[in-house]
């Protein structure tokens, strides 16, 4: 299995189990553990490679412990702290990471709920754990892009000084992403006056930050839409067409279920394909280009989701978008039984982050 299949196995695990789980034991047994071994590939049962209840006496604190230490070549390599799923990730989480980081040889310290992995080292000062992490990896939100970093980490890609080189531009890349992510949503004051100050002559008063937020708003997700659809252009060929039907009706047929069950969804004639389900189907278009002509890759849409279909036949499902809740938008991936794996997403650009299970499941598709 692939360092990026395993990652997927434990998104799966969270997805599934984390409703159930009440507390840290269980989130440690159910969730941290599996990661140490399958993902980072530590053996979790040999006290040479990974020591539970690891012991870091401070100053006058005697007895407390460290949840996990990793250790290679006899000396630790990664601390690592653990609180339940579901709970927010804060520096009063990371207080004993603060100070046992000082007292081993480890230059990375991991605070985890499960979910969300977040990676601290010393790059302000040395030997005095940063602030905040150099790096977040959220198994139900995954970011492709950290997946090699992550690996680093790893019992056989192991890499310090690679991790060391990268973590100060991970760390403000990180946190410079978020901010947008946030911006782009919901524009600050400051945003706003930005804006309105490159366009307009008067004065950024309330009233008038309120009439430009919709507007900027509208501009920038425009803007993004415009480079998604350059980048899908690029990729699928210039003779290859960008599907473009804003508004179109469909009278559809739901992919198939597995065998002895049936789907409650109801094929209707007053279904609306939106733009945002048209550029999903881009989206998994130009990733599918890798496996198979764009023309094999189509899409039905009904009632509940927007299937993606290869060779227009619904016993070879690619994916599944979930984009018309106001809340809540998720993907669904299948396996090797045409099972469906949630992942929620943020907006339809996340689907980028299932790249490798769309071409898993199309090479499988390929191969029966």
């Amino acid at each position: 299995m692939s360092f990026t299949d395993s990652i997927y196995e434990i998104a799966k695990k969270v997805r599934d189990l984390k409703s159930t789980i009440e507390t840290e034991e269980a989130t440690k047994n159910a969730f941290v553990m599996p990661f140490i071994s399958k993902v980072l590939g530590y053996d979790v049962f040999n006290p040479n490679e990974v020591v539970p209840e690891f012991h870091c006496d401070v100053g006058t604190k005697r007895g407390e412990k460290i949840d996990y230490a990793v250790m290679k070549d006899g000396k630790v390599c990664l601390l690592i702290e653990c609180k339940k799923v579901g709970e927010v990730l804060t520096l009063r989480h990371a207080s004993q990471l603060f100070r046992y980081f000082a007292t081993t040889d480890a230059r990375i310290a991991i605070l985890t709920n499960g979910q969300e992995y977040q990676v601290y080292t010393d790059g302000d000062v040395p030997n005095r754990m940063d602030e905040k992490p150099f790096l977040v990896f959220d198994l139900l939100n995954i970011d492709s892009t950290l997946v090699p970093e992550l690996q680093k980490l790893s019992k056989e890609a192991f890499d310090l000084d690679s991790v060391m080189n990268v973590a100060e531009e991970l760390k403000y890349i990180g946190m410079i992403k978020r901010i947008i992510a946030i911006e782009v949503k919901d524009p600050s004051n400051d945003w706003l006056r930005f804006f309105i100050g490159k366009v307009y002559a008067g004065n950024a008063t309330q009233k008038v930050m309120d009439q430009f937020r919709p507007l900027i708003v509208k501009a920038i997700n425009q803007y993004i839409n415009g480079q998604v659809n350059d980048r899908l252009q690029n990729a699928l060929g210039d003779d290859a067409e960008i599907i473009n039907m804003p508004g179109r009706v469909s009278v559809v047929e739901a992919p198939a279920e597995p065998a002895g069950e049936r789907s409650d969804d109801v094929i209707a004639s007053d279904i609306i394909t939106t733009d945002e389900e048209l550029e999903g189907f881009n989206i998994v278009r130009a990733i599918a280009v890798a496996e198979v002509p764009p023309e094999r890759v189509v899409f039905r849409d009904a009632k509940s989701y927007f299937a993606v279909l290869l060779d227009d036949n619904n016993r070879k499902p690619i994916i599944r978008l979930h984009l018309n809740s106001q809340t809540t938008k998720y993907v669904t991936t299948f396996e090797a039984d045409n099972t469906g794996v949630r992942h929620d997403i943020q907006t339809v650009i996340d689907i980028y982050n299932v790249t490798d299970l769309i071409r898993k499941a199309i090479r499988r598709h390929e191969n029966t």
